[in-house]
């Protein structure tokens, strides 16, 4: 992570955003290099959200206005403005749009890759996963495949693992049935655009004593909760869909994790490759 997108997180933890303002946060992070010099509507107009949206953002953060905003992140990162001048003197990007995707993802891994740097979050996720005797996994809409790919895999090493990947009034039920059949944690992938009925289910998951583990595409997703384990992975814009290459990595990072945790997950696998060969499941 660079200087610059830490000073903005810093600046942005402690503050109660609406899901609208932790767009726009978002946003900034990840344009940390140009927020200084970005003006308010070219802010909105990047965060797809309107101008006075930008403005409520930034008295939130407790300043008078935008301006006052602006003037602060210049203060606090006079280098930012060389690096701006650079960027403007730059060469046209060589990448068509395709490769700007691909490349965008590079980013976002290498974004990833110094996030676990420090490992404390997510070998703690592991744990959690690891010691709960039921695990449920919550994914709805985008993020159904992240969560049914881990399921898929976490099934091979953990005892009772239950995909949650259908919303509506059955949710709640199914989330009460695993915790009481002894689901301590519910491991939820939450990628945008946010379904309501996830943040629903998740309250509901609080309410019925679950500690909850979310991997979601930012710090200020809309399901972020403070209660919550929130590992971060960042999401690809740059085409029509969203592509999510770091959150399906981080996904299998937390099964390694989860693996460490378990004395039985070595045997269960080996016991498996054994009887998938037994069986000819899989061509050689």
């Amino acid at each position: 992570m660079s200087s610059a997108s830490a000073r903005l997180l810093k600046l942005f933890e402690g503050h109660r955003l609406t899901p609208t303002q932790r767009r726009i946060a978002h946003c900034m992070v990840r344009q940390a290099a140009d927020a200084p010099f970005l003006s308010s509507v070219e802010l909105a107009e990047l965060a797809g959200v309107s101008q006075p949206s930008v403005t409520r953002f930034a008295v939130a953060l407790g300043f008078d206005g935008y301006p006052a905003l602006r003037r602060h992140l210049r203060d606090s990162a006079p280098e930012a403005g060389t690096a701006r001048s650079a960027s403007e003197d730059a060469e046209p990007d060589p990448y068509n749009t395709y490769q700007q995707a691909v490349q965008e993802e590079i980013d976002n891994l290498r974004h990833l890759a110094s996030l676990l740097a420090d490992p404390a979050p997510l070998e703690r996720a592991g744990r959690l996963l690891a010691a709960s005797p039921v695990l449920p996994v919550l994914g709805l809409r985008a993020a159904s495949a992240q969560a049914r790919g881990f399921a898929y895999f976490a099934a091979k090493v953990h005892p009772d693992v239950r995909l949650l990947d259908e919303g509506g009034s059955m949710l709640a039920d199914r989330l009460d049935l695993c915790a009481r059949a002894g689901a301590d944690v519910l491991l939820c992938f939450a990628l945008p655009r946010h379904p309501k009925e996830v943040a629903d289910g998740l309250a509901h998951a609080r309410a019925a004593g679950l500690k909850v583990v979310t991997v979601a595409d930012s710090a200020f997703a809309p399901v972020a909760h403070p209660e919550d384990l929130l590992l971060p992975a960042a999401v690809g814009t740059g085409l029509a869909f969203d592509t999510a290459c770091a959150p399906m990595l981080l996904g299998r990072v937390l099964l390694e994790a989860m693996c460490d945790g378990l004395p039985e997950a070595q045997s269960r696998l080996e016991e498996f490759d054994a009887r998938a060969a037994e069986r000819g499941l899989f061509l050689e």
